[in-house]
């Protein structure tokens, strides 16, 4: 049994280790997280708590069956089997089957059957609406890495660069045509870039981390992502406004469904509450038999007076509250009440729901302005670059201007990157919440 369990174990490692040795896309991240997220499993288990209450507002409707037996011993003067008093010790032994159906309850089962249907409903809304949040924040996680990954190409570049400037700086140092000043300052820029590009370097395994946490992965050990293909030109969105994507999201989105579901499981709670104002009827039957002893007197045997004390009986039941303490006026008020916070619930749901959207478009426009932009000042500034690389060979520029003009171009490299990748996100989201697929 060890070497099955340590063998088990063994299997379990290493097909973890594979799974993330794999290169993940968004599809996969997704997928994964959806699967093994606490959060959509504890709504799932919510879905499955509230499929039971339903089954147990549906039995309502059944009859009851219960059984019953007793034990009576008295002492002294008391009644016997003949219905006459005596003063004689008797042990009394009963057995009883009942069963009850309720017939009209104010039609409160029938509305308690219809309010937990609503809320298994919303239930499922709920689960989904967890599920959609994973997504979202699975994919907010995947697009910081991109960014972070690029962030630190750009920043080894510069390393890349400042390192042929102090290569070449020393052979022209060895040879006369370059002062000690100028390599120590290109060596200062050298140790800058370095460690510019060990800060990106350590942004991105956190980034990671940040994403493997979201996946329930161990480790982010040997764990990489898609880089997507990502254009410069972007679509033209300019026909959409907040309100008209809003008011396609509004008519699926999962939230807002499940606050509907719950407004009208309120309203029927009230019904539910009014329904003491109605008489109850409840039909009920039942069999029974007993038997007595007592002592100093000769009586039938334990099986013949079963036979003999044998009986059943049916009857109906209806009963009308008059007066209960205003329990019942009370009750109405109170799901009155519920029913209007439950409104408010809802209206609140609605103006974050659009808030979140109205959020999410202004951000793409600008994202998508920012890339137009970035792309033009990156195109600029690449080829000033290009302009002072040449003359700085040359000897016709200083390295002071050099350095200016290469940070200009890394910076403009940076900013092209932020924009670009701000820009998928905000794009794919505003497309999520018009009810396409989260993907890049």
């Amino acid at each position: 049994m060890k070497r099955q369990a340590v063998l088990a174990l063994l299997a379990a490692m290493v097909c973890q280790n594979t799974l993330q040795a794999q290169t993940w896309s968004l599809t996969q991240c997704i997928d994964h997280a959806l699967a093994h997220s606490i959060t959509v499993k504890q709504s799932d288990n919510s879905l499955k708590k509230q499929s039971v209450q339903l089954s147990t507002a549906r039995n309502q409707r059944l009859p009851d069956l219960s059984a019953s037996a007793s034990e009576n011993v008295s002492f002294g003067r008391g009644l016997t089997s003949d219905n006459t008093y005596s003063r004689r010790n008797t042990a009394t032994t009963s057995f009883s089957l009942n069963t009850s159906v309720p017939i009209f309850t104010g039609f409160r089962i029938s509305n308690n059957v219809r309010i937990n249907r609503l809320n298994l409903l919303a239930a499922v809304a709920d689960l989904e609406k967890a599920k959609n949040d994973i997504r979202v924040q699975v994919a907010q996680a995947y697009v910081q890495i991109l960014y972070d990954m690029e962030i630190s190409d750009v920043a080894h570049r510069q390393v890349s660069i400042d390192s042929v400037q102090v290569a070449r700086l020393q052979a022209l140092l060895d040879v006369g045509k370059a002062s000690q000043v100028q390599l120590s300052q290109q060596k200062a820029t050298l140790a800058k870039s370095q460690l510019t590009a060990t800060q990106a370097d350590n942004k991105r395994h956190l980034s990671l981390l940040a994403l493997t946490q979201l996946l329930e992965l161990p480790s982010p050990e040997g764990f990489s992502i898609v880089r997507p293909e990502v254009q410069d030109s972007v679509a033209d969105e300019s026909a959409l406004t907040p309100d008209m994507i809003y008011y396609e999201a509004a008519s699926f989105r999962p939230e807002i469904e499940a606050q509907n579901l719950r407004l009208n499981a309120a309203n029927r709670n009230i019904t539910v509450a009014k329904a003491p104002l109605y008489p109850q009827l409840s039909f009920s039957a039942g069999l029974g038999s007993s038997y007595y002893d007592t002592s100093g007197k000769p009586d039938d045997d334990f099986g013949m007076q079963l036979r003999h004390n044998f009986s059943q009986h049916v009857g109906l039941s209806l009963t009308y509250s008059i007066f209960n303490r205003f329990q019942t006026r009370n009750a109405i008020r109170s799901a009155r009440i519920d029913y209007q916070n439950q409104m408010l619930a809802l209206e609140k749901t609605k103006k974050t729901l659009y808030k979140e959207i109205q959020q999410a478009y202004y951000n793409m426009v600008a994202a998508q302005q920012k890339l137009h932009s970035s792309s033009q000042a990156r195109h600029s500034a690449a080829d000033a670059f290009q302009l002072m690389s040449a003359k700085y060979e040359l000897g016709n520029a200083t390295i002071t201007e050099f350095n200016e003009s290469k940070n200009t171009y890394l910076k403009a490299e940076s900013d092209l990157t932020q924009a670009r990748y701000e820009y998928l996100f905000q794009h794919a989201l505003i497309l999520f919440y018009r009810g396409k697929e989260l993907k890049f």
